[in-house]
């Protein structure tokens, strides 16, 4: 990692911001290395013109939007030619990290809001990411389409995404574990899961990430 940022030249503070990755993820090709590292101009420049990410946390970008969803990757493995929804997707969170990432995989970002998707389609094309594809539609009115996964970050109530994401899933499992709903969540939610009906697996992202952030944020899955 030291060896691909000295070959790129990036500054002691673009290393700062990106330490918040390179504690936890370490086995990045130098292409990968640069992606991320374009992240934090790349939303900068954006969000003047369109705000996705407010004020104070574009100062965090890497922590509280990157770091967060990579948490996914922290659990999950995508075996390459998995297929995968981020159902309202807003500035592109969790899926550009997650492409990033597994750029084997296939990412469809969705979002009700027009502009966000024009951020999230140019830093896609900023950093020549293949694997994302972009609409502008509800989840809900997506037809005749599969996906292995959906994921998605504080859009809506478990019982609501769960009733978006299961008429989109495969069932047929291309990975070692069962394809399904995978959202990244904060705060107390046993109510949300009762109400949902559902009992997902529940993961504390404070025992993957050693950061305050994350005391009181979880990932959920729930299986097709």
């Amino acid at each position: 990692m030291e060896k691909a940022f000295a070959q790129m030249g990036l500054t002691q503070t673009l290393k700062g911001l990106m330490e918040e990755i390179i504690k936890y993820f370490s086995e990045f090709t130098d292409k990968q290395v640069a992606q991320f590292a374009a992240l934090q101009s790349l939303y900068n420049d954006w969000n003047e013109k369109i705000n996705v990410i407010s004020r104070k946390d574009i100062e965090h970008l890497y922590l509280k939007h990157v770091l967060h969803s990579l948490s996914i990757a922290a659990v999950f493995n995508f075996n390459d030619d998995t297929s995968i929804i981020d159902i309202g997707t807003g500035g592109g969170f969790p899926g550009i990290p997650l492409a990033i990432y597994f750029p084997n995989v296939q990412f469809h970002l969705v979002d009700s809001i027009g502009k966000k998707l024009k951020v999230v389609n140019e830093i896609a094309l900023a950093l020549e990411l293949k694997n994302i594809t972009v609409e502008h539609i509800r989840a809900e009115e997506i037809k005749n389409r599969r996906f292995d996964f959906a994921i998605s970050r504080a859009v809506a109530p478990l019982k609501e995404l769960w009733k978006w994401s299961k008429p989109l899933l495969n069932k047929k499992n291309k990975n070692d574990f069962i394809n399904g709903l995978i959202c990244l969540k904060g705060g107390d939610l046993v109510l949300e899961i009762s109400e949902s009906g559902l009992k997902p697996n529940q993961i504390s992202l404070y025992e993957i990430f050693d950061d305050e952030y994350f005391k009181e944020k979880f990932l959920l899955h729930v299986k097709n």
